[in-house]
């Protein structure tokens, strides 16, 4: 019996990351090229929901601000700021044309980005978080693919910051095997995540989805328009090109880490897409079953080889679908790095997984 509960569960995490692998290589790298004169006159308005953020915002204007494509607009909307950021804001405003700050009426995040489309002049909206960078080429990337294909909603890549430090190398092999594995699974027709930290969609395809993005939930603004645009059979892909890539901060300690993931499994229940719960279910079969063969292997060797067994085959797995975007991703010591990752990886998603059950709502900030 115990050896069919292991298959029964081994079998789909393989299948699971094969599909993720297949719509991988699926996508050919996206080569931006320049714009057409007609293709330029795709005005886009690129919103940042801010609270709090006076220490990076004026990067991330910075980085705007020179990008290569400039018929765009960018909305700043501060969410009830208490330290400089408002006055950063109102400072680009007069310095750059194109730049407009807004005060939130409301609070949060979700509502922060509501009230920035609202005001948006543009129909293709991209969004990004205060926290990030991007090269001089990442509108111009994102305009001209929405250009080619005409979508609804584009999913671009997003990665993290890291320094010397083993945490947050971890951290970042850890987001990007989220972000391949949502890029997988949209190469094969069913995209399950997406971040709005690098997210571009027509604003009127945002507008009817408004009655899926539940507004009673304080974030989840990215994925709820996904799985809206999905089940109306919208247009959604992801693009696959190094310049598209925004980098964001990473979580300074293991506490702000845990809070974020807990943010975000928090949703869980509210997901409705079965291509993501599907997905959900087997990574946390997966890890509860290491977990429980981990606990029984003090009672019997029997289950010490079976978890021998498990950890190996899912350790090889997750390090061929590992290799196959290690070029994408730059990702450092893939061996090395994601052995370091699977020895605690169960113990977090188990963890993760059942502490979200209980905290609603947590604020973004």
């Amino acid at each position: 019996m115990v050896y069919f509960i292991v298959i029964f569960i081994c079998i789909p995490y393989l299948m699971l990351i094969s599909v993720f692998i297949r719509g991988w290589m699926k996508m050919p790298n996206y080569n931006c090229t320049c714009l057409k004169h007609s293709d330029s006159f795709i005005f886009t308005s690129v919103i940042v929901a801010c609270k709090n953020e006076d220490i990076c915002l004026p990067k991330l204007i910075e980085c705007i601000v020179r990008q290569r494509f400039t018929n765009f607009e960018l909305i700043l909307v501060n969410d009830n700021s208490v330290d400089s950021t408002r006055a950063i804001m109102i400072d680009a405003s007069l310095k750059y044309s194109n730049v407009k700050y807004k005060d939130s009426r409301g609070f949060g995040k979700k509502n922060a980005i509501r009230e920035g489309i609202e005001i948006a002049t543009g129909n293709f909206i991209v969004t990004t978080d205060a926290d990030c960078n991007m090269s001089p080429e990442w509108l111009n990337t994102i305009v001209s693919y929405q250009s080619k294909y005409n979508c609804d909603l584009i999913i671009c890549p997003v990665i993290l910051s890291k320094d010397t430090s083993l945490f947050t190398k971890l951290q970042y092999l850890e987001f990007v095997t989220l972000v391949a594995s949502g890029a997988g699974a949209s190469g094969n027709n069913m995209p399950i995540m997406c971040n709005g930290a690098n997210l571009a969609f027509k604003k009127n395809a945002w507008v009817e989805s408004q009655a899926d993005l539940r507004e009673d939930i304080l974030s989840g603004d990215d994925v709820f328009l996904l799985q809206s645009i999905k089940k109306r059979k919208g247009t959604t892909r992801f693009l696959k090109s190094v310049n598209a890539i925004v980098v964001a901060k990473h979580s300074k300690s293991i506490g702000e880490f845990i809070t974020q993931r807990q943010r975000w499994a928090s949703k869980s229940t509210a997901y409705t897409d079965w291509h993501l719960i599907f997905t959900s279910c087997v990574v946390f079969s997966i890890s509860l079953l290491i977990l429980i063969l981990f606990s029984s292997s003090f009672v019997s060797i029997k289950y010490f080889f079976l978890l021998c067994y498990v950890v190996l085959f899912k350790y090889l797995v997750d390090l061929f679908f590992i290799y196959k975007i290690q070029l994408f991703f730059k990702i450092e010591k893939p061996i090395v790095y994601s052995l370091m990752l699977s020895a605690f990886h169960p113990f977090y998603i188990v963890f993760i997984s059942f502490s979200s059950l209980f905290t609603r709502n947590i604020k973004w900030k």
